[in-house]
C-alpha cells in the first residue's frame, strides 16, 4: 500500500511546486505601491506658455535622487535642471529651462515608495499645440529585468528561510524536546538559517541596482551600497543580519547544551530558550514590518505589530509543518515522532490559524478598503487566491488531526508490542548465553577425561609406544585449545566481526522502519502532512507576490484621482454622441443636431455633425458653428468651424481638447438670414 500511494503523493507535490514556480515566474516586476495621483501640468494638457516647473504628487511619500524626475523635449533632450525638490511629503517638483518652444514634452519619473518598492512611469503635456515626439512613454517600469527577477527570488527564499528557521525551532521546543538530538531536524533548522542569511546578503547587494538602473554591474558598486545602507530598507536588512547572528547562538544552544541535558534539566532551560527565541523571531519579523506595507498608510502604529504577529504565525505553522514532515519521512527508525509531539503541534497549528485569521482580516481591510477591491484590483484577486489556499490547507489539516487522534489511540498497543519484542529478544540472548556456557563446561570435562585416558595408556606402553603417548598428548593439547574458544570469541576486534555487527544493525534498522511504516495511522498522517506541505509551498509564493503588489486601496485611490500605479491614468477613448433638438421659430426651423466626437479624449479628435428634420430626413442649413468651453478651468470658448460634406452632414478633423474634464458643447444653428439659435449640452471628455 505504501509503495502504491507514495509515488502519487510525490507527483502531487511536484505539480504543486511547478504551479508555484509558474506563479512566481509570472509575477513580473514589482507593482507600484506609491501611485501618481496628480501632475502640474497634467497628462495631455495643452498650455499656452511653457511652465516654470513640473510638479508630481504621489499617494504616499517617496524618495528621489537627481535623476529621478526628468522632462524631455520632442527630440528627447532634457530641459530640466536635474534637481528635484519637495514641496510636501508626497509632492516633488523640478525647474525647467526658460523659453521652451511649443511642442509635446515628456515627463518621466523613477522613485522609491515609502514601502521600499520602486515606482516608474511617464506622461506627456504640450505647450501651444501637440506635436510629434521621439520619446516613447510606453514600457516605463521599475524593478524588472534580470536584477528584478533575482531580487524576487531572494525575497521568496528569505520568507521561506524565516518560516523554516522559526517554525522548526518552535517545533523542537514546544512539541518534541527530544527532537533536538535528531540530526535531520537539526539540518532543517540550520538550513533555514543559512537560506535566510544568504538571501538577506543577496537582497542587500541587489538593492541599489533594483531601485535604480537595473544593471547587474551596479550590484558591485560600493558607493551605491553605501547609499542603500542609509535608507530604511537598507537599515532593515542590516538589522536582520545582526539578529541572525543572535539566532546562530540560539541554534548552538538548542542543539548543543540543551540536547545534552536530561529531561528534568531541560525544563529549566526550555523557558529561557523560548523567551530568547521569541524575541529574536519577533525582531526578524519586524525587519519586514518596519520597511514594507505595514509601515505606511492607515494606522501604521497598529499595523506593524499586527504584521509581526501575522508573520510569526505563518512561520510557526508552515515551518513546524516542514519539520514534522521531515521527521516523519527522514527521521531515524529507532526514534519515531511520538503521538504526543504530533498532538502538541496540532494545538500549536490551530492557535497559529486563529492568529492568521484575526490579523489577516485586519490587513485585508487596511489594504483593500472596499469589497469591490477584491475583484477589481490585482491585490484583491491574489488575496482571494491566498484565502482559498489557506482554506484548503485547513481542510487538509483536519484530516491530519484525525490521523493524529487515531495514532494516539494506537500508541499504547504499539508500545506494548515493542516491549514484548524487547523482552523476547532479551530472553533469546539469555538462552544463547546459557547454552554457550553449558557447551563450554561439557567440552572442558570431555577434554580432561581424554587427557587422563591418554596418560594411562602412555604409562602402560613401553618405549616402543612413545609415539602413541606423544600423539595422545597432542590430542590433550588440542582439547585444551578447544576450551579456550571462548577467549578467541571474546577478542571481537577482527574486521569480520565489525562487518557482521554493522550488517546486523542495518537489518534491525530496516526491520524497525518497516514496522513503523506498516502502521496505517502513521502512514495516513505522513500522507496528509505531505499534502499540507505541498499547498504551503504555493501559499508562500502567493504571499511573496502579494508583498510586491500595489495594495487595492492605493490602486482605487489612484484611479479616483485620475492616476494609476505607473503613471497618470490613460484618458477615455470612447466616442461621445450628443442629440440636441433646436427651434429657431421660423418656418421649417425645427430639427435635431447630432454631434459625434471621436475618440473624445485629450488631444486631437474628429467631429461630425448631422442635421435632421423632426421626421428624420436630412436637410442643409445656411450655417452651423460649434464652440467648446470648460467653465471650471475658464478655458474657452474654443471655436470649431466644420466643413460641409453632404446633405445634412458637416465634419471637422484635428479638434484639440487641451485637458480632461466636463466640457460644454455649444452649437449655433442658422436657418435663415435672421433666424438662428444656440443650443448646448455638457459631456465628460477624457
Amino acid at each position: 500500500m505504501t509503495q502504491t500511494i507514495a509515488p502519487r503523493l510525490r507527483t502531487l507535490v511536484l505539480l504543486l511546486l511547478a504551479a508555484a514556480c509558474a506563479l512566481l515566474a509570472g509575477a513580473g516586476p514589482a507593482s507600484a505601491h506609491a501611485a501618481l495621483t496628480g501632475g502640474d501640468p497634467r497628462e495631455g494638457a495643452v498650455v499656452d506658455k511653457a511652465p516654470a516647473q513640473v510638479s508630481l504628487t504621489f499617494s504616499e511619500s517617496v524618495s528621489m535622487d537627481d535623476d529621478s524626475l526628468r522632462v524631455l523635449d520632442p527630440r528627447g533632450k532634457r530641459v530640466d535642471d536635474g534637481k528635484p525638490f519637495g514641496t510636501g511629503g508626497a509632492t516633488y517638483s523640478v525647474k525647467l529651462h526658460a523659453g521652451l518652444p511649443d511642442g509635446t514634452y515628456t515627463v518621466t519619473y523613477q522613485v522609491v515608495s515609502a514601502d521600499s518598492h520602486p515606482v516608474a512611469g511617464a506622461y506627456t503635456f504640450s505647450v501651444g499645440a501637440p506635436s510629434e515626439t521621439s520619446v516613447a512613454v510606453s514600457g516605463q517600469s521599475a524593478g524588472g529585468g534580470f536584477v528584478g527577477g533575482l531580487y524576487g527570488v531572494g525575497r521568496y527564499v528569505s520568507y521561506t528561510g524565516f518560516a523554516v528557521l522559526v517554525g522548526g525551532a518552535a517545533f523542537v521546543l514546544a512539541c518534541w524536546p527530544r527532537g533536538s538530538g535528531v540530526r535531520v531536524l537539526q539540518r532543517v533548522v540550520v538550513s533555514g538559517w543559512l537560506a535566510l542569511t544568504a538571501a538577506t546578503l543577496l537582497l542587500l547587494l541587489l538593492r541599489g541596482s533594483y531601485t535604480g538602473s537595473g544593471k547587474f554591474a551596479d550590484v558591485f558598486d560600493l558607493n551605491l551600497l553605501g547609499e542603500v545602507l542609509q535608507t530604511k530598507p537598507g537599515a532593515a536588512l542590516v538589522s536582520r543580519l545582526l539578529l541572525l547572528a543572535a539566532a546562530a547562538l540560539f541554534i548552538a544552544v538548542l542543539f548543543g547544551a540543551y540536547d545534552k541535558r536530561e529531561d528534568e534539566e531541560k525544563r529549566d532551560l526550555t523557558f529561557g530558550l523560548a523567551v530568547g527565541g521569541s524575541v529574536v523571531a519577533a525582531g526578524l519579523a519586524a525587519t519586514w514590518a518596519m520597511s514594507e506595507h505595514a509601515s505606511v498608510g492607515l494606522q501604521a502604529g497598529l499595523a506593524m505589530p499586527v504584521d509581526v504577529v501575522h508573520l510569526i504565525a505563518v512561520a510557526t505553522w508552515l515551518g513546524g509543518l516542514t519539520a514534522l514532515l521531515v521527521a516523519l519521512y527522514r527521521g531515524p527508525a529507532d526514534t519515531p515522532v511520538p503521538a504526543l509531539a504530533v498532538r502538541r503541534f496540532s494545538r500549536v497549528a490551530f492557535g497559529s490559524v486563529i492568529a492568521l485569521v484575526v490579523t489577516g482580516t485586519y490587513q485585508s481591510w487596511r489594504q483593500l478598503g472596499s469589497w469591490t477591491a477584491f475583484t477589481d484590483t490585482r491585490y484583491g484577486q491574489l488575496l482571494l487566491v491566498k484565502i482559498g489556499l489557506v482554506a484548503v490547507l485547513v481542510g487538509v489539516a483536519h484530516f491530519s488531526r484525525r490521523w493524529t487522534a487515531q495514532l494516539a489511540e494506537a500508541a499504547p498497543a504499539v508500545a506494548g508490542a515493542a516491549a514484548a519484542r524487547r523482552a523476547e529478544k532479551g530472553a533469546g540472548k539469555a538462552s544463547t548465553k546459557a547454552s554457550a556456557k553449558a557447551s563450554g563446561t561439557a567440552s572442558a570435562k570431555a577434554g580432561t577425561k581424554a587427557s587422563g585416558t591418554a596418560s594411562a595408556k602412555a604409562g602402560t606402553k613401553a618405549s616402543g609406544n612413545a609415539k602413541v603417548a606423544q600423539k595422545a598428548s597432542g590430542t590433550t593439547k588440542g582439547s585444551g585449545t578447544a576450551k579456550g574458544t571462548g577467549t578467541a570469541k571474546g577478542s571481537g576486534g577482527s574486521p569480520r566481526a565489525a562487518q557482521l555487527a554493522r550488517q546486523r544493525a542495518a537489518v534491525d534498522a530496516a526491520r524497525q522502519k518497516r514496522q513503523r511504516d506498516a502502521d496505517p495511522n502513521r502512514f495516513g498522517l505522513r500522507r496528509s502532512v505531505l499534502a499540507e506541505a505541498g499547498i504551503a509551498v504555493v501559499l508562500l509564493v502567493v504571499t511573496t507576490v502579494l508583498t510586491q503588489t500595489e495594495p487595492g486601496r492605493t490602486e482605487e485611490e489612484a484611479k479616483a484621482a485620475g492616476g494609476s500605479s505607473a503613471a497618470a491614468s490613460a484618458p477615455s477613448t470612447g466616442a461621445v454622441t450628443l442629440d440636441m433638438p433646436f427651434d429657431t421659430g421660423a418656418q421649417n426651423g425645427k430639427g435635431v443636431v447630432r454631434v459625434e466626437l471621436d475618440p473624445a479624449r485629450v488631444g486631437a479628435n474628429d467631429m461630425h455633425l448631422y442635421v435632421e428634420r423632426p421626421d428624420g430626413t436630412a436637410f442643409d442649413l445656411p450655417e452651423v458653428k460649434v464652440a467648446l468651453t470648460q467653465k471650471a478651468k475658464s478655458i474657452g470658448p474654443l471655436p470649431v468651424a466644420p466643413d460641409h460634406i453632404t446633405t445634412g452632414h458637416w465634419s471637422a478633423s484635428g479638434v484639440q481638447i487641451p485637458m480632461a474634464g466636463d466640457w460644454e458643447v455649444a452649437v449655433t444653428v442658422r436657418t435663415s438670414d435672421i433666424d438662428q439659435v444656440t443650443i448646448s449640452k455638457n459631456t465628460q471628455i477624457g
